[in-house]
């Protein structure tokens, strides 16, 4: 309940959920015959093969399998070759029929599913935080709540469209289907407004797309 005196009583709620549920209901991001698509960008060989390679290379760097949460996970076509290289794997996504979907199709020992909102939610426990082409889609405001949550993480993998060559960063945006480089703009966690504090930061994977459509940036932070 909200009073007069609240300062946020005037501000909407973020309609990322709403945006997303649209996204899958209206088959935005392409059909592929499937209830659920989370787009090429999940399901293209071309990109969805490096990225597991670099994943996986990095998961069994560790002696001893590490936790992972996978903040984000769509429809799982990407995440469901990790679960076995890990301790445990925790999915999560916003849109509720989804992670209904996802426990329905996937299952494992070391896998669970919940349906939370990065932004407002609290976030589950893990060793290493996994957010794939998440925050290009969302607000500088909700980027910014979920990156306040991220210092839990020991180690955090983001990866993100950007544009190729020089770009404005962070320009901010509606929740929703599209991202920042129409505006050729693109998620730099490191520049303001943002200025993300980490320890080390490393680029895993840079995909150069066709058709001046942008690069794919995976980066690993050490947060501590």
């Amino acid at each position: 309940m909200t009073t007069k005196n609240d300062p946020n009583r005037h501000k909407k709620p973020w309609p990322t959920k709403a945006a997303m549920e649209q996204v899958y209901n209206m088959s935005l991001w392409g059909n592929n015959n499937a209830r659920f698509y989370s787009g090429d960008g999940s399901h293209n060989p071309e990109l969805v093969n490096p990225y597991l390679e670099a994943v996986t290379l990095f998961l069994n760097s560790f002696e001893n399998p590490i936790t992972v949460a996978d903040l984000g996970c769509g429809d799982f076509n990407v995440g469901k070759h990790l679960i076995k290289h890990t301790k445990k794997y925790v999915a999560i996504d916003i849109v509720p029929d989804l992670i209904t979907h996802n426990q329905e199709q996937f299952q494992a020992d070391n896998l669970e599913f919940h349906c939370l909102d990065l932004a407002k939610d609290a976030l589950p426990e893990a060793d290493c935080a996994l957010i794939r082409q998440v925050l290009q889609h969302v607000s500088n405001a909700e980027v910014q709540s979920i990156l306040n949550k991220l210092s839990a993480y020991k180690y955090v993998i983001i990866t993100e469209h950007i544009p190729k060559g020089e770009f404005e960063a962070n320009i901010d945006i509606i929740s929703g289907q599209g991202i920042r480089l129409k505006k050729h703009s693109g998620i730099d966690l490191l520049k303001p407004p943002f200025n993300l504090v980490v320890q080390e930061d490393t680029e895993l994977l840079s995909i150069p797309l066709e058709n001046d459509k942008g690069m794919i940036i995976t980066t690993l932070y050490r947060m501590f």
